[in-house]
């Protein structure tokens, strides 16, 4: 070969690495703009979504509340305690999956507190039906 030859073919070459550059650039564009759309298409952060189902969750939980009447009260502490139990099983999930000290920490808070929730529940509705139970008389005292 002679050095012609070589030249053109040393041209043809970096023609053609300079046409994968440009391909590779173009590649890496389209890259970056998928990646920008699916940044944007995630939604909002998860922590703007908590905050908002949790200030619904009290608005409602407010109003359903004081509108019940008295006598539904003791059924609606027994419904109390049943949301209780499903938030322990969250929160034993949240511990067990721990994926920092943080979430460990918060899912033990949370157990111990939804399980005093439940006791204390199960305590103040047996008070609440015992109110409705008809009293029998003193033993050996005159029944009128």
């Amino acid at each position: 070969m002679d050095p012609q030859q070589h030249a053109q073919n040393a041209a043809e070459l970096a023609n053609q690495a300079k046409a994968l550059a440009d391909n590779a650039a173009e590649l890496a564009n389209q890259a970056a703009s998928v990646a920008t759309h699916a940044a944007m298409a995630a939604g909002p952060p998860f922590i703007v979504t908590g905050l908002t189902i949790f200030v619904l969750a009290c608005f409602v939980g407010y109003y359903v509340v004081w509108r019940v009447t008295p006598a539904l009260h003791s059924p609606l502490m027994a419904v109390t305690n049943a949301v209780s139990s499903v938030i322990i099983v969250g929160a034993l999930i949240a511990t067990g999956s721990a994926i920092s000290g943080w979430s460990m920490l918060f899912g033990f808070l949370a157990t111990i507190l939804a399980a005093v929730n439940i006791f204390g529940g199960f305590l103040v509705t047996q008070r609440m039906l015992a109110m409705y139970k008809k009293k029998t008389p003193a033993a050996g005292g005159n029944a009128k």
